[in-house]
């Protein structure tokens, strides 16, 4: 058993990011803590996509002379790559609306927030 989670030791840490951030989207009221908290679930998903795309003794995927496979695919990069992209996007609003909502309701608290219905 132990041996099974060490050799899986990259999901078994993704799984755990994630659930660190679901706690902190859960339990927190600070609508900051709540963003950080998704943005360590988004991190958590990166990872496990990374995880799932490696190929024990996979070769970079050019093709010269002498190639050989197993071949390393490009493809979780290139989607992870993409997700940061996105990641990045989003946080910039989303602080932004933050920011927003502190400057007219003078709180960032989400039980405060939902009193001033």
């Amino acid at each position: 058993m132990l041996t099974a989670l060490w050799h899986n030791i990259d999901y078994v840490a993704s799984v755990v990011l994630f659930c660190i951030g679901l706690y902190v989207v859960i339990a927190k009221n600070n609508l900051i803590k709540k963003f950080l908290g998704l943005n360590i679930m988004e991190t958590a998903v990166f990872a496990f996509i990374i995880a799932l795309g490696v190929i024990e003794d996979g070769q970079p995927p050019i093709m010269t002379g002498d190639a050989h496979g197993p071949f390393a695919s490009p493809l979780p990069q290139t989607l992870v790559l993409t997700g940061i992209v996105v990641a990045v996007s989003t946080t910039a609003l989303a602080l932004t609306l933050i920011i927003r909502v502190y400057r007219r309701f003078g709180t960032i608290e989400a039980d405060e927030l939902r009193e001033l219905e």
